[in-house]
């Protein structure tokens, strides 16, 4: 190979490099964006002010579930049960979904759904399904029981989950009374 053909072999892959550099220099400059003012949308677990400092910002204190139910609002539960829908069902005698029936949730032993497949963590949970086992259960599934099928994250808003929790109570023939303290 004579030095004029390598010269031109090399002449195409460096003038190739300086053109691909000036497109995207000249691409940066077209559609150049300022920055965003505020993320797109709320990360979860996100904390308010930034969080990293690590010291002075206290949690807000969570009302006790008696005190969030006697403010809860029966027909902003039923609302806020449109995601829970597309698993399972609030109709007496409603089927299993990919989750079991809530009818008749408050009281009911853990895992007690006949022809349901719970998780063995489910099963092996025990109880009945109190009023503050569904406030911590939907605070965070995975977190009250370690294993658990169910894929929703959890919900963070104490009033919201109140409001739930008290819809929940009247899927049921005998509504189990809500604690007043």
């Amino acid at each position: 190979m004579s030095s004029f053909e390598f010269n031109k072999y090399a002449g195409a892959f460096f003038g190739s490099l300086l053109f691909a550099m000036a497109l995207v220099t000249a691409s940066d400059l077209i559609f150049e964006h300022p920055p965003l003012a505020k993320p797109g949308y709320d990360l979860p677990g996100a904390t308010e002010g930034g969080g990293e400092s690590g010291g002075g910002e206290a949690t807000p204190a969570v009302a006790p579930l008696p005190e969030r139910l006697a403010k809860a609002d029966i027909k902003k539960g039923e609302a806020d049960t449109k995601p829970c829908q597309a698993c399972h069902t609030f109709d007496k005698g409603g089927g299993a979904k990919v989750g079991p029936p809530l009818w008749g949730i408050v009281d009911r032993p853990k895992a007690s759904v006949a022809g349901f497949a719970y998780s063995d963590a489910t099963k092996a949970k025990g109880g009945n399904w109190t009023l503050e086992d569904l406030d911590v259960f939907i605070t965070s599934p995975k977190t009250f029981i370690s294993g658990t099928k169910m894929a929703f994250g959890g919900e963070k808003d104490p009033q919201k989950r109140a409001d739930l929790i008290d819809y929940l109570n009247t899927l049921s023939d005998s509504p189990k009374p809500l604690p007043t303290k």
